[in-house]
């Protein structure tokens, strides 16, 4: 029972590293929390639901629409809270990605209703037997879907023009501007990619629990701001990790408490990291 509570928060940890790392990016180019990041994941979660109900069952369309929706929308929340507002202060930013938020959620209710919305089963209750230890399907696909996606990205970060850029951007704004880097632009792509990977691990997370709402939003986007802080906000790699951690420590949580605590044994991890090592558990402190 443990080895598979174990498989089981890794399952899920892997959908809140994409998570956090695609909040962990917003935050290193842009340089300010988000409180839409999780309305995003919701609207790629919805955005499966239609691709399932549409377009049949298959899962690579959910995942291309789900991408590039999500895409769009960082786009646009960047252009409406980012864009007009770069040389102000940042509160205000901060304001408009919470009432951008609001909106998104109840754009959602509007145009698909309040109740919640049940997910067709695409793996059934399909799993292979490995040492003993049951891993489902759908557990596989989770991993392998998070995998591409983290090695795509690091070789993106590391390896293409643009990645070099989001990556000065993201250290320091005004020595990239004036060595040629056009801030702006750069700050645009960062959003829109770490909205992208919002998307994708909200068609995971529709997959993975099969039932989806337009209020889910907020809970989820705490939940990734608790991992990429857990991690380091500032390290897509520590927010990944981040991720990982509270997936297998609310999971196995749940042996000892009740389910109903899940929520609350994540940020009891998140809290006491704070009081020990307030930059996160794999950024360096800084004098």
């Amino acid at each position: 029972m443990l080895l598979e509570q174990l498989m089981n928060g890794l399952g899920q940890g892997a959908i809140y590293a994409l998570m956090s790392i695609g909040y962990a990016l917003i935050f290193g180019v842009v340089g300010l929390v988000t409180f839409v990041h999780g309305d995003v994941i919701m609207l790629g979660a919805f955005t499966a639901y239609y691709s399932f109900a549409y377009l049949g069952s298959s899962l690579l369309p959910a995942l291309l629409l789900g991408f590039l929706v999500s895409d769009g929308m960082g786009f646009f929340i960047h252009r409406v809270c980012y864009d007009r507002f770069f040389n102000s202060p940042r509160q205000i930013s901060l304001i408009c990605t919470i009432g951008m938020g609001m909106f998104l959620r109840n754009l959602v209710q509007v145009a698909a209703g309040a109740e919640s919305k049940g997910i067709p089963s695409t793996f059934g209750s399909g799993a292979v037997q490995l040492a003993g230890l049951r891993i489902t399907y759908k557990q596989i696909f989770i991993f392998a879907v998070v995998l591409a996606l983290v090695l795509v990205l690091t070789v993106f970060l590391n390896k293409t023009r643009v990645g070099m850029s989001l990556k000065s951007v993201s250290m320091d704004k005004t020595a990239s501007a004036l060595v040629g880097i056009d801030t702006r632009r750069t700050t645009t792509m960062g959003n829109m990619i770490g909205c992208a990977l919002a998307g994708v691990a909200g068609v995971l997370l529709a997959v993975y629990y099969g039932t989806i709402t337009p209020t889910m939003g907020g809970n989820i986007g705490m939940k990734a701001f608790c991992c990429a802080v857990l991690g380091g906000v500032s390290s897509v790699g520590g927010a990944a990790v981040g991720g990982l951690l509270i997936g297998v420590c609310e999971n196995l949580g749940i042996m000892v408490f009740s389910a109903g605590m899940r929520d609350t044994v994540s940020f009891l991890l998140l809290i006491a990291v704070l009081l020990i090592k307030p930059e996160g558990l794999f950024v360096r402190r800084s004098r």
